[in-house]
């Protein structure tokens, strides 16, 4: 049984990650931090988590803690990192990784020198319906790809996480956000690399710092095109689409971890096969998959050097926002 420290108890500790562990067979938290702490101690009173922290040095030097879960806001990740680094603890890490690919790059080098694992929590590709889309297109049965399209929207004028329009604090908009889950889904559904990014956004009277809505034209290096749409101000909604040659996959709420996902193939016009997959489940298999990675039986398949590429990613789109042109995504030497 691995035992947790979660760096940075908040909303998404308490929505996602608690409910994800409390189903994982291998993983348990056993620590928590907090600024504030009366405010740990009630939390690890709540949920019943035996050591409660207002230090994150003192979270990451606990005997009782075997990996460090960074749940921190964006801003913190490089050094809340880099401290469980040289603790001498295994971490996996909240998307985006950092605010700068630069960020991602120091981490990586950190957990490589000391040889401990760094992990991202890229969560949706422990999802069910991705791992299908991908063995779907692997299989062939779009054929030649064309386009791959993806969008994440939410509304954010009301969200708990009132630093999400702080620049210094988020990093960026909804492309920091939820883009990086766009972009590394298409990555993992279509086992191919963005080499170039051209965006264009939108920005408003309550988000100056950030844009509140992108879109993204991606280029792979095997020929597809692709599109990210993201949004802080439509309605909740996680459409993603492959077009190849001989067909589309297509699910409406393919991120979806509330309902079940309905993955359809289309051709002719016509949906000619649908399956029904259930995602509830992918926040334990993340926790238990990192869990197996550190006791030696199975590689994490999100370590660093992905959430560094896909922040390489992130900021062409940053770029190209700026110069209004199309830029170049550098590609990360993968850890031989």
């Amino acid at each position: 049984m691995i035992r947790y420290g979660i760096l940075g108890f908040g909303l998404h500790a308490v929505r996602r990650l608690m409910p994800g562990f409390a189903l994982a067979s291998n993983s348990r938290v056993t620590a928590l931090s907090r600024r504030d702490m009366k405010a740990a101690q009630a939390s690890a009173a709540e949920y019943k988590i035996p050591h409660a922290f207002d230090s994150a040095a003192d979270l990451c030097r606990s005997p009782e803690v075997d990996a460090v879960f960074v749940a921190t806001p964006n801003c913190s990740h490089l050094q809340d990192v880099l401290l469980a680094i040289e603790s001498g603890k295994p971490v996996l890490c909240e998307k985006p990784m950092g605010m700068k690919a630069d960020e991602c790059r120091q981490m990586v080098e950190a957990a490589r020198q000391a040889r401990l694992l760094l992990g991202v929590a890229q969560v949706f590709r422990f999802e069910r319906s991705t791992a299908r889309l991908r063995e779907r297109i692997a299989s062939g049965q779009v054929g030649t790809l064309v386009f791959a399209r993806a969008e994440f929207s939410y509304p954010a004028r009301t969200h708990p996480r009132k630093w999400l329009t702080d620049a210094k604090i988020a990093g960026g908009g909804p492309i920091a956000d939820v883009g990086v889950h766009c972009v590394d889904a298409l990555r993992y559904v279509l086992s191919d690399e963005i080499v170039r990014v051209t965006a264009s956004g939108i920005w408003d009277q309550d988000s100056v710092e950030v844009e509140t809505a992108a879109a993204l034209s991606l280029e792979f290096a095997r020929g597809t095109l692709g599109s990210v749409l993201v949004s802080t101000r439509a309605e909740y909604r996680t459409p993603l689409e492959i077009v190849g040659e001989n067909g589309v996959l297509r699910a409406e709420d393919a991120f979806s971890l509330e309902r079940p996902v309905e993955i359809e193939f289309r051709r002719g016009g016509g949906i000619i096969e649908k399956e029904t997959v259930l995602n509830a489940d992918a926040y334990a298999r993340q926790a238990d998959m990192f869990s197996s990675a550190l006791e030696g039986n199975a590689e994490f398949q999100v370590p660093g050097e992905e959430g560094w590429q896909n922040q390489e990613v992130l900021d062409a789109a940053y770029r190209s926002l700026s110069s209004g042109k199309a830029e170049a995504v550098p590609l990360v030497e993968k850890k031989s």
